[in-house]
């Protein structure tokens, strides 16, 4: 999977491409996350638009990056995810760890409530 982290303003986005998978594609997600905590980014928004597959490691990063963010003193948020992700997140209750947009304005006011 492809990460490329741009600013706008105060928020992170993480933009996601390709299959979100248990091994390197996990672990590159882990570490961008990390990274991004590191620079003192923790308003973060993974932009899940161009994920073409996500597993359920795939699942437990985003959820895991939520609580590690949380910890931090930080915000998360999905973006753009599929109805499958999105499907997946809402059978198992995990979106109660993260908010979920379709719009990236929206993702961005979303951290001033």
């Amino acid at each position: 999977m492809n990460i490329e982290p741009r600013d706008v303003g105060d928020v992170r986005f993480l933009d996601c491409a390709g299959r979100f998978t248990l091994g390197e594609p996990a672990e590159s997600f882990r570490k961008a996350l990390s990274d991004s905590i590191a620079e003192g980014r923790t308003l973060i928004v993974a932009n899940l638009e161009e994920v073409t597959y996500i597993d359920t490691a795939g699942i437990g990063e985003l959820v895991s990056g939520s609580v590690t963010l949380k910890l931090a003193g930080g915000q998360f948020r999905l973006l753009n995810p599929t109805k499958r992700t999105r499907d997946i997140v809402t059978i198992t209750r995990f979106h109660t760890h993260f908010a979920i947009l379709n719009d990236e304005a929206a993702a961005i006011r979303s951290f001033l409530k």
